[in-house]
């Protein structure tokens, strides 16, 4: 039995699609919220973000984008949510989903959601 029947046979693919990116997700946001940040290093850690959460099982792209909108007197800003918007595109078997997180005006709030499955 290989792990994908021991520890998953109680889901669909489907759940597991939007489960790998959900985790993800989550992991990304509390990982990098309050990553210090400039417009010299951001296209930087978009990459870096991108690269490092490609390495895990089931995604199969990830596109991150810093909006950078105020800076300080020290010309560094620390990353935070409603800065974000990033996609997590995963893939199981032949399901396929995108978690997203952006920042959602009319709720003043960084939503991470399934954008499509």
């Amino acid at each position: 039995m290989d792990v994908n029947e021991k520890y998953f046979s109680n889901i669909t693919k489907r759940e597991r699609a939007i489960f790998e990116g959900g985790i993800s997700m989550g992991a990304l946001f509390h990982q990098f919220v309050g990553t210090p940040v400039n417009e010299s290093t951001r296209e930087n850690l978009e990459r870096t973000i991108e690269d490092s959460f490609k390495l895990q099982p089931a995604i199969e792209d990830v596109e991150v984008k810093i909006n950078l909108n105020d800076n300080t007197e020290f010309d560094y800003i620390s990353l935070s949510g409603d800065m974000l918007d990033v996609r997590i595109h995963t893939a199981v078997d032949d399901v396929k989903a995108v978690i997203r997180i952006e920042f959602i005006e009319e709720l003043n709030y960084p939503l991470m959601y399934v954008e499509e499955i």
